[in-house]
């Protein structure tokens, strides 16, 4: 019983992790929509072009219309963009006509549901506000309002139809629709198939959500503390993309009527409030949801790299290592990528990870206290900071605040983590023995051409089910996790090995999107 619970653990991780991944894909883009808005919200402002007389320039002010109307356009088609990139992020092959049939089983989705309406006589009429009966419209559909989730579900089961039926072999005289260019065809049953079911259960569903959504954020500060902890928890196995993205586009991250409509989950909300002119304050949810994230990038990531420093008790070591740590904090402070110091602390001591993961959750709690709304769109690092916070002004954000507290979070966490480091002898960079101070001098970045020691410490190319990566992690699934030689990692530059089952991530930081890229190439070539 307990190896059958194993397997079935083992079998939902891999699906939770290649979900994980393949929400990665859609959620790049949205940096661009947020930069595009953020900047031209910012300068088109009556009060910062009256400030700066140089803005109001004609010519300016139509590259960033242009600009805005970029970043609407994307955020108006975030279902479809999900549907496509999920699709493509869970295809095994031939991704591209993943894709495709990803925009058929969309579209076949929510106009099943607008055909489900008309019949049973559920469309609003002119008198009658959609959005009061749960009803919106999508590319000019007047559909279910699912949003987002609509889009992952059409990317999923189309993507489940592709892996399923690319390769299907018909009679002779029906070959021309056989393999991939079936998929298409199957994916609009499919999707008419979802559309009756979500037509029955999707009100239920939605209520649902929303009620939960509710329900944490009647928590209150609490809420977010409980957010921000899990969230660092899930962080570690890989797994924080599943677990923020309801509350990043549905009706569990709150709920808000902007410019006349009314948007679900605290991300879309802050989207849209940047692309309405009327916006004088930025969505409450924010503060619980998000906020905490730039103290901890911005200060408490910095001042643990700062501890480690000065851990160091050989000066040669502290000089030998200064880079390396130098890299780690500003990869942080710059970007709000985490994942490599996360990694050390976590190979170090275990305990350095958990009390970073409880500052991480208090930095959630602060700006819920003080009520700091500074959204993002991936990452929580400078950039965002200046583009989202100061840029957007205090009024509308409270950005302040997060140099307010950041100051004594900073200071706190340097003392606290110079003292565990000491007292709990931590390994962390530059505390190693001789021949662990070696390891982690051979191990410390990735070099071209060690694509072909990645691929022999994975048993090989025929022992490799399916590879791919995210952010910062190379995700692998083989077939016998007993050829596979998880220490030889460690001198190809990876941080940390994360295995589950036959499931495995490699975590190699920012880079690993060249690292995969050199796999790819190395594996065709030997192909």
């Amino acid at each position: 019983m307990d190896g059958k619970s194993n397997k079935l653990g083992n079998h939902a991780f891999e699906l939770v992790q290649k979900l994980g991944k393949a929400i990665m894909l859609p959620i790049a883009i949205l940096p661009v929509a947020g930069l595009f808005l953020g900047i031209a919200s910012a300068l088109t402002n009556a009060a910062v072009i009256e400030a700066y007389p140089i803005l109001a320039s004609p010519a300016l002010q139509a590259f960033l219309k242009i600009l805005f109307a970029i970043g609407n356009s994307i955020f108006n088609a975030l279902p479809l963009i999900f549907a496509v990139g999920i699709a493509v992020g869970l295809a095994k092959t031939d991704k591209g006509t993943a894709g495709l049939a990803a925009v058929v089983g969309y579209f076949v989705l929510i106009t099943t549901i607008n055909a489900l309406l008309s019949i049973t006589n559920q469309l609003p009429g002119a008198d009658i506000d959609p959005r009061s009966v749960g009803q919106g419209s999508q590319f000019g559909i007047m559909t279910l309002q699912m949003g987002v989730f609509g889009g992952v579900l059409a990317g999923i089961y189309t993507a489940w139809v592709h892996n399923k039926f690319c390769h299907l072999k018909l009679p002779e005289f029906l070959a021309f629709f056989g393999g991939s260019r079936s998929v298409p065809i199957i994916t609009a049953a499919v999707g008419g198939i979802f559309g009756v079911i979500m037509f029955f259960i999707w009100p239920t569903i939605g209520y649902a959500i929303e009620a939960f959504g509710s329900f944490v954020s009647h928590m209150g500060v609490f809420g977010g503390f409980l957010y921000g902890l899990v969230l660092r928890t899930l962080y570690i196995f890989g797994l924080h993309h599943v677990f923020y993205l309801p509350f990043w586009t549905t009706a569990a991250g709150g709920t808000a009527t902007v410019a006349g409509q009314i948007v679900q989950g605290w991300q879309n909300i802050f989207l849209a409030q940047l692309a309405d002119p009327n916006t004088t304050h930025f969505f409450k949810n924010i503060a619980l949801y998000n906020s905490g994230r730039y103290i901890h990038m911005l200060f408490t990531l910095p001042a643990i790299c700062l501890a480690m420093y000065h851990s160091i008790s050989d000066k040669k070591k502290r000089k030998k290592n200064s880079g390396f740590i130098l890299s780690m904090a500003l990869t942080c402070f710059i970007t709000g990528v985490t994942e490599p110091l996360s990694f050390t602390l976590l190979f170090a001591n275990p305990l350095l990870f958990v009390v970073e993961a409880l500052l991480f959750a208090l930095a959630f709690l602060a700006t819920s206290i003080v009520g700091t709304t500074i959204g993002s769109t991936f990452s929580a690092g400078l950039i965002e900071f200046l583009l989202f916070g100061v840029m957007q002004g205090n009024s509308k954000t409270g950005y302040i605040w997060i140099i307010v507290l950041g100051i004594p979070f900073a200071i706190a966490t340097y003392f606290i983590y110079k003292f565990l480091i000491v007292k709990l002898n931590a390994k962390t960079p530059g505390r190693e023995n001789d021949d662990e101070d070696e390891e982690m001098n051979i191990k410390s970045s990735y070099q071209n051409g060690q694509a072909k020691d990645i691929i022999t410490a994975l048993g090989g190319k025929n022992n490799i089910d399916d590879l791919d990566n995210c952010a910062t992690r190379l995700r692998v699934t083989v077939k016998e996790i007993s050829k596979v030689n998880i220490d030889a990692f460690k001198k190809t530059g990876a941080y940390d090995t994360m295995v589950r089952g036959n499931n495995i991530q490699i975590i190699y930081g920012p880079t690993v999107n060249l690292i995969r890229t050199e796999i790819d190439e190395y594996i065709t070539s030997i192909s």
